[in-house]
């Protein structure tokens, strides 16, 4: 029965490349054209469940749990790809549709973002041990995209020039007042207090982000410059002439956009400047994969700019620039993966090998 499914939900995706998948029963399954890329899988047990491991986007990472696919020396980003560019094509739409009208449905409930629940999910992924960040980020612990002005350059050197080109973007004169919001381990904070000038208020809901970064302002001799407080941005009440926020637009849910872009405009000085760094979606508004929601970002969503835009258009702010670091952020994830791979044992006396 559950080959079926599996013809049925992936022969009408794999046109393009060419997927192999060998049941345990040493059934072959051939989809696509038979061109470049070449991807085998070899599933491990005679399951309906296994069929839900196809599914990219929500079943697939599951399945990595327990006993894997073999992939046959190919990473399962490989097959991930393979399926991506099938699915950004538009094919497969139909079996597709009724589940993102049910997601649709749901989409307020899931990004709704009382302060309650938001302090839950950001201790979900960044109350995580400090020792697992050194390992993959740079020294700053900047968790964000950076910026290659040289794709040779290293990740603390793109790292830095990402801070520099923020800072310029947002036209700092010394003394200025700067809100920080989601500002991580403080990496931006200090950097704009030690090299132009600024006094910063950062704020974060992660415990182990906020107990590092005034650690740090104190050793770096920047506590009467740079102060950060264990709060949601909703909660603060000064007037600032900057906002700067990098990694956490990501977190807020877009039913909730009118109200953070509210939050900045009441927060700003009448001649204040906003400066938001976030992730991107290429396609239109759409869902959060219920895996990553589950697993790694919950109420997490990534937005589409166009949503954007109707949230910062109706708080009557004026937008001044906008800028895409579409691949200074794959270089930024080789650097990523290549260090975390590097430290790979190192991990496993961490957390788990589920984990």
């Amino acid at each position: 029965m559950w080959t079926r499914l599996l013809k049925g939900l992936l022969g009408g995706v794999i046109r393009e490349g060419s997927l192999t998948i060998t049941l345990n029963d040493g059934t072959v399954l051939p989809f696509g054209d038979g061109a470049l890329p070449e991807i085998a899988i070899r599933f491990h047990d005679d399951d309906p469940a296994e069929a839900d491991r196809a599914q990219p986007r929500s079943g697939y990472g599951r399945g990595l749990y327990g006993r894997p696919p073999d992939h046959r020396g190919r990473r399962p980003a490989g097959f991930l790809a393979l399926i991506i560019r099938n699915l950004d094509s538009g094919r497969g739409e139909y079996w597709r549709q009724p589940l993102r009208v049910a997601q649709g449905l749901a989409r307020r409930a899931q990004q709704a973002n009382p302060m309650g629940r938001a302090r839950a999910n950001v201790a979900h992924h960044y109350d995580l041990s400090g020792a697992l960040y050194d390992l993959f980020l740079d020294t700053d612990r900047q968790y964000s995209c950076a910026y290659f002005t040289d794709p040779a350059i290293s990740l603390e050197a793109a790292q830095e020039a990402k801070k520099a080109h923020i800072a310029r973007k947002l036209l700092l004169e010394p003394g200025m007042r700067v809100l920080d919001i989601g500002c991580g381990w403080g990496g931006m904070a200090l950097t704009l207090a030690r090299d132009h000038g600024a006094r910063v208020l950062g704020v974060t809901l992660s415990t182990e982000q906020h107990r590092v970064a005034t650690e740090r302002a104190k050793a770096a001799g920047l506590a009467d410059r740079v102060e950060f407080r264990l709060t949601d941005y909703r909660a603060v009440t000064e007037s600032f002439d900057r906002i700067v926020s990098v990694g956490m637009f990501e977190h807020v849910g877009a039913p909730n956009y009118r109200e953070y872009f509210a939050k900045l405009r009441d927060r700003l000085a009448p001649d204040g400047v906003a400066l938001v760094h976030t992730i991107g979606r290429t396609s239109p508004p759409g869902l959060t994969s219920p895996w990553i929601a589950k697993y790694i970002f919950p109420g997490g969503y990534i937005p589409a700019l166009s949503e954007t835009m109707a949230a910062v258009e109706r708080e009557r702010l004026w937008i001044a620039d906008v800028e895409v670091w579409r691949l200074h952020y794959a270089e930024t994830l080789r650097h990523w993966y290549d260090r975390f791979m590097a430290n790979i044992d190192t991990v496993r006396t961490l957390y788990d090998e589920r984990f």
